[in-house]
């Protein structure tokens, strides 16, 4: 038994004529008889009373038109649903987004798409940008936005925002009145980092080993208003992202650039390699890529 089947079947009891539901359907009435009969044998009842001049439906018939009818709804409703889809009128995204990035951007993209698209939902999961990547290449997210760079083998990648590292600091600490600071001066400082789920935990420790130490790390935490409120408490100092510091409310924390290396954070929006993008994921990332 399939679709056609069935679907051939309703066509019959409407009509209540193998002659006419032929011709509506466009089947010769020999063949449309036998797949009726086919159907009545598969499922091992009589669906018409062929006893009378005209047909009628048996009870069995009526049971499998009624079910039929259910069954069809469905792909009656297909192209509906598809325009509806195609003008971006419903649907759902999953993006992936780490907290920090998260906080910086997500109101200002979801307001926008959704002024435009208020039927199309936006299902954020927060997760560090190392399992972001894994959950995207497994499918289970449809778009993520993560820290640069990315296996181009796998992911389409798009650039997104580029922001400067900063020193986040106390205003007590000796470092607070200088106009910049080399990232070298800060060896025997108490670094407070994301956690190690987290790209910025391994960025941060690359840039020192390069500058030519390994940072103390005193505290590792994956919110990044805590990390900003050790620092508020004299616990330590950070690097972070310098559009963080216009998010954050401890009059006592200041920002201070950093001189030498410039430390840049990358962002792209990475999406699975060779996978269906559907017609509101590609308006979503028509909107990201314009940001």
């Amino acid at each position: 038994m399939d679709l056609r089947e069935i679907k051939l079947f309703i066509e019959v009891a409407d009509h209540m004529s193998f002659t006419k539901a032929a011709e509506h359907s466009y089947v010769s009435q020999p063949s449309l008889s036998k797949i009726v009969k086919k159907l009545e044998e598969e499922l091992q009842v009589e669906l018409f009373d062929r006893s009378t001049r005209h047909l009628r439906l048996t009870d069995a018939g009526k049971i499998v038109y009624q079910q039929g009818r259910k069954a069809l709804a469905p792909l009656n409703e297909l192209h509906i649903l598809l325009d509806e889809l195609r003008n971006l009128e419903i649907g759902e995204i999953k993006i992936g987004i780490p907290p920090l990035i998260g906080t910086l951007f997500f109101p200002e993209i979801a307001r926008k798409f959704h002024a435009d698209y208020p039927k199309v939902k936006l299902h954020l999961v927060e997760l560090g940008a190392k399992r972001i990547a894994t959950i995207v290449e497994d499918s289970q997210i449809d778009l993520g936005i993560i820290v640069l760079p990315a296996d181009e083998e796998k992911f389409n990648v798009y650039p997104f925002i580029t922001d400067e590292f900063v020193l986040f600091i106390y205003e007590e600490h000796p470092l607070a009145n200088r106009n910049s600071v080399i990232l070298n001066e800060l060896k025997d400082e108490k670094f407070i980092l994301f956690s190690e789920d987290f790209t910025l935990h391994d960025y941060v420790i690359k840039a020192c080993n390069e500058a030519g130490f390994e940072p103390i790390v005193s505290y590792e935490s994956s919110q990044w208003d805590l990390i900003v409120e050790l620092v508020s408490s004299k616990m330590g100092i950070t690097l972070l992202p310098k559009s963080i510091f216009y998010m954050q409310n401890h009059a006592n924390v200041k920002m201070i650039p950093i001189k030498e290396p410039t430390l840049l954070w990358k962002l792209g929006i990475i999406t699975k390699k060779d996978a269906y993008l559907s017609f509101s994921l590609k308006q979503l990332l028509n909107i990201l890529i314009g940001t």
